[in-house]
């Protein structure tokens, strides 16, 4: 009776399989191009008065991360400013 379940196992595995590689070549090729180089990379934390906001770049050719720390404080449109840092940061 062994030999049926693991018949039938290997089956099932073998029919997911088949169906995964037919769904992941268009996800794959997706992934690769949105996780080939970020462009903008940042991160947003909590601070007394406002926000800070992190920006990261890595640069191939000399193989460094390179980090912007910019500071938000409450009397300021997150929005507005955050649009304004992208803006600036996709002009380096």
């Amino acid at each position: 009776m062994n030999w049926l379940k693991r018949k039938l196992r290997n089956w099932i595995n073998d029919y997911d399989n088949e169906v995964s590689m037919k769904l992941t070549p268009s996800r794959d090729v997706e992934a690769q191009v949105c996780d080939a180089e970020p462009i903008l990379n940042f991160r947003v934390f909590s601070a007394v008065g406002g926000q800070v906001v992190e920006f990261r770049r890595y640069d191939r050719k000399t193989d460094r991360n390179d980090t912007t720390t910019y500071i938000v404080t409450k009397d300021q449109d997150f929005g507005d400013k955050i649009s304004k840092i992208a803006n600036m940061e996709m002009l380096k």
